[in-house]
């Protein structure tokens, strides 16, 4: 019981439970002096931690990505093509699939586009504003930039230097990350229900979040059958022992976070899976294929646009 309440799924559901609560109170007339004093903070901190969580993309990107290349070795540069090129073609098949679902089930989820009488948050008392080091697509090709230089030139120096960093990254998201998120998104829903917005549209919030896990399953069944016809393999071998790799991914909503589970998962194959491909390739396509974000984002959006302009 005590491993339940200090996980973060339970945190990350306990903070949006909390988050609704304060916004329906804070929304109350009855209690408008002390709601708009609590608004006035949660709209504060929530800007604030979500600079902090902006300004770490960067880092997680580099920390993670360059490493992998350089565990990639001589064959570096050919694996980290036919890894972009599957990564970026499963992402943009996912997203076709979301937005073909999209045109098909949303006109029939009964979305209401009317949002007259939702209230409008306060203005942000304290604009922390704490700048990225650079954009995320900056960050990406100089991930890959010196990745594939420092396996050209062998250079030991900055391959274990990229070493540290990951393992320096992993701690910033371990201990600054990962526990900021269940306050930022309680925030976040408490702003929503202050507006009203979850009152008014909780079924069809309800209805998209099953929607769109029923998507990934589709979507993860369609891609384990190409592998597995490519291969020649019974791709159930490795799908059965992934179901903790999910549940922490869908949980945590972090790539960083499910990394060490979805390596002791591939490892559990049998036959097994090659080392080799499974070190390098889980952490590289962890910050590269990101079909399931693509997938649940555009289906949201999509969502939203149906609620907000009809």
């Amino acid at each position: 019981m005590k491993k339940i309440f200090s996980s973060l799924p339970f945190k990350l559901l306990l903070g949006v439970v909390i988050g609704i609560l304060v916004g329906q109170l804070a929304g109350e007339e009855s209690m408008k002096t002390v709601g708009d004093a609590v608004m006035n903070v949660v709209v504060t901190v929530k800007f604030i931690l979500s600079e902090l969580i902006n300004f770490c993309v960067p880092l997680i990107i580099i920390g993670f990505i360059a490493p992998s290349i350089t565990r990639l070795g001589r064959n570096a540069s050919r694996m980290l093509g036919v890894a972009l090129f599957c990564a970026y073609a499963s992402a943009i098949l996912a997203a076709l699939f979301s937005m073909t679902a999209g045109y098909v089930l949303i006109p029939h989820l009964s979305i209401v586009s009317e949002v007259d009488g939702l209230k409008e948050l306060p203005e942000v008392v304290f604009q922390l504003e704490i700048p990225e080091i650079m954009s995320v697509m900056s960050a990406l090709v100089l991930s890959v930039l010196v990745g594939l230089a420092a396996t050209w030139t062998k250079a030991e120096v900055t391959t274990k230097f990229l070493e540290e960093f990951q393992k320096i990254v992993l701690e910033i998201v371990t201990r600054v990350v990962i526990p900021v998120l269940p306050v930022f998104i309680g925030f976040t829903f408490c702003g929503l229900s202050y507006e009203g917005t979850i009152t008014k549209q909780l079924p069809v919030f309800i209805k998209i979040v099953l929607i769109v896990i029923v998507g990934h399953y589709i979507w993860m069944a369609v891609l384990y059958a190409v592998a597995g016809l490519y291969s020649g393999s019974n791709p159930l071998a490795v799908v059965k022992n992934y179901g903790p790799a999910y549940i922490t991914a869908i949980g945590t909503m972090s790539s960083a976070a499910t990394l060490a589970v979805a390596l002791r998962c591939a490892k559990k194959s049998e036959p097994p899976l090659r080392d080799d491909m499974v070190d390098f390739g889980i952490p590289l396509f962890a910050n590269i294929h990101l079909c399931g974000s693509v997938l649940t984002e555009v289906f949201f959006v999509m969502t939203v646009s149906q609620i907000l302009y009809g």
